[in-house]
């Protein structure tokens, strides 16, 4: 018998941003310290690690979402496509590039179209069927179209939960961004909504790249293309995702995995 060719190794998809040595400070007080990460096209990146530990803190970095708090300073680099972000890059062009998700669904006091059709319009499309078609495409994508497009001139908040969200994310996806964050955006949903969730991110990670702070194992090693597990501000150790739970490197990491703190 023949020897069985060896698999070449997968390619790696292109590295899409880019975080290197950041120090995050609130005041006084360290929340970050010398974070470097390279996050990839088209993959879910999760962050993980105990309450506390700077994944969020990371995750608003990442679209400059700390540039809204108090004595928030920043040392290090982030790069989006090799620009840094925080060298003379818009603001409003970062949002629309890197959206966010966050943890309690917000949809705005608004219709479900308008919900959708704020970020368009406010990058100045102005033309009402071109609207409509950004809405459907939208929608669609977040896996909402069928439940309200008998509906949507009715209220975004009088959806459910599981369908709030899933309307946030249609919003973010609206202004074609490369990037979605995900601030541990199943926390607040019922067990279906949940795995809804997640299976809309695999789908939407064939367009887009993801990152996901969560707080749930099980949903990490479902989603994740890669898991970055963060303790005390620091990076203990980022890995594909089969690496990461099946063969730790850090003993700090298999210590959180199998429970013995956090």
């Amino acid at each position: 018998m023949g020897t069985m060719p060896s698999q070449a190794p997968k390619p790696e998809n292109p590295i899409r941003m880019s975080v290197e040595h950041l120090d995050l400070y609130y005041g006084d007080h360290q929340a970050l310290k010398d974070v470097s990460i390279d996050i990839r096209d088209r993959e879910i990146t999760s962050f993980i690690g105990p309450s506390g530990c700077g994944k969020s803190t990371l995750l608003r970095c990442l679209n400059r979402m700390n540039d809204m708090v108090k004595d928030c300073r920043i040392e290090g680099k982030i790069t989006l496509d090799g620009d840094d972000i925080y060298q003379d890059y818009n603001v409003t062009r970062l949002r629309q590039q890197v959206g966010m998700v966050f943890q309690r669904p917000n949809p705005f006091p608004m219709s479900i179209f308008d919900n959708v059709a704020y970020g368009p319009r406010g990058l100045g499309i102005k033309n009402h069927a071109e609207l409509e078609e950004i809405v459907e495409e939208s929608l669609t994508g977040a896996g909402l179209w069928d439940e309200v497009k008998d509906k949507l001139k009715q209220s975004g908040l009088g959806l459910s939960g599981g369908q709030q969200q899933r309307l946030c994310i249609a919003r973010a996806i609206a202004v074609k961004p490369q990037v979605l964050l995900m601030d541990e955006p199943t926390s607040a949903l019922d067990p279906i909504s949940t795995v809804m969730v997640e299976q809309l991110a695999m789908e939407l990670k064939k367009d887009y790249t993801l990152v996901v702070v969560t707080h749930n194992m099980q949903q990490a090693s479902r989603i994740s293309d890669s898991v970055a597990f963060f303790l005390l501000g620091e990076l203990v150790e980022h890995a594909p995702t089969e690496e990461l739970f099946s063969a730790p490197k850090d003993s700090r990491t298999s210590d959180y995995l199998t429970g013995r703190f956090g």
